[in-house]
């Protein structure tokens, strides 16, 4: 086996570079994964512009297909050799959080201080997924068998994206016959879509202005689809459900001017399901909260991680109630990591996810 590897490294803010590293070493509860597929993800972008800080030299990424190289001297139950997946959140099972029902914030609140999202550790405070290989913490907690059959790319958006997107629906709590509004038709929002479905929305309006995003969308289940730039989406939403509003509204874009017009659209008592990552300072404006008096929940969700959920994604994946190959529409090499960020930063040649093969 070689001792180095190549990984898509954070070098300064404007620059993620493809180096050689060493290959990581396991701990007696790890695991060596071997990547065979992995994506960029908006938070990867988020990095790259400088927007989220990591530091200088971690390698980049939270998204792992592969298989098992290496096995920890504590770890039981796996062999090397076999195909998983991890989550983008790899808890401990036995932090605060995760004994709280909240694996995604792992390691937040602890008496070295409070860091939130402490349970998103790949290309955030160790080292991610776009490499030859990574090293997988709390093994027994987090990886995930691929079930015979299904392809990479079929789990691909296990990981995070489909995670995220349902998560948004399940903390919104969605119910059969609500009506649902996505804003924003990325890969995040085009889960959300599907997860609303999945949950019982019978009228689900997306959002969108990205022809290529909006004929998925519909593709998905979205019931309605509203392009923002010929209409004005809360006045459109109003008019879909008749003036009543929506039962829930997802952000999926995390801007102010989506996460306003969520609010905007929501029935007296609906819920803002927030899955935006926002780079500033949010502003609630008073009439669209009703001065605090609308008996609305404004809810956040960090993508769920661990085994079990990541086993039951892909139970949806399995059964045919979600396709999610759709949103794989470009694959490149490894090789060709830093030619894949450029198209996936800037959002061309209608992209929605890459497909990244050492």
């Amino acid at each position: 086996m070689p001792r180095t590897m190549k990984a898509a490294v954070f070098v300064e803010p404007g620059r993620i570079q493809l180096q050689e590293k060493p290959i990581p070493e396991v701990g007696p509860l790890d695991a060596l994964l071997r990547i065979t597929t992995t994506t960029i993800c908006g938070t990867d972008v988020h990095i790259l512009k400088g927007e989220y800080p990591v530091a200088k030299g971690l390698t980049i990424g939270h998204e792992p297909v592969g298989v098992i190289e290496r096995l920890g001297s504590a770890v039981q139950g796996y062999r090397e050799g076999q195909r998983v997946i991890a989550g983008a959140i790899t808890p401990s099972g036995h932090s605060n959080a995760c004994l709280c029902g909240f694996c995604a914030q792992d390691g937040a609140g602890t008496k070295h201080g409070w860091k939130p999202i402490g349970g998103w550790k790949f290309g955030n405070t160790i080292d991610g997924c776009q490499a030859e290989y990574v090293r997988v913490p709390d093994a027994m907690a987090n990886l995930a068998p691929v079930p015979d059959g299904l392809t990479d790319e079929q789990v691909l958006m296990c990981p995070d994206i489909m995670s995220t997107g349902f998560g948004g629906a399940e903390s919104g709590a969605i119910r059969i016959g609500d009506a649902v509004a996505v804003f924003a038709q990325g890969p995040i929002g085009l889960c959300a879509t599907v997860g609303a479905r999945l949950m019982g929305a019978t009228t689900i309006i997306a959002v969108e202005r990205v022809p290529e995003r909006m004929a998925v969308a519909k593709r998905l289940g979205a019931d309605h689809v509203v392009d923002f730039t010929q209409e004005d989406p809360v006045e459109a939403i109003r008019r879909i459900t008749d003036g009543r509003g929506v039962d829930v509204a997802i952000e999926a874009l995390g801007t102010q001017a989506t996460f306003e017009a969520c609010l905007r659209v929501l029935r007296p008592g609906g819920t803002l399901s927030s899955l935006g990552v926002y780079s500033g300072d949010l502003r609630i404006p008073l009439d669209a909260f009703a001065a605090g008096l609308g008996d609305h929940r404004i809810v956040t969700t960090l993508c769920p991680g661990g085994k079990e959920r990541m086993r039951r994604l892909m139970e949806v994946i399995a059964s045919g109630r979600a396709d999610l190959r759709p949103l794989v529409t470009h694959r490149f090499r490894l090789d060709q990591i830093e030619e894949a960020y450029d198209l996936f930063s800037h959002q061309r040649d209608g992209v929605l996810k890459v497909a990244i093969t050492p």
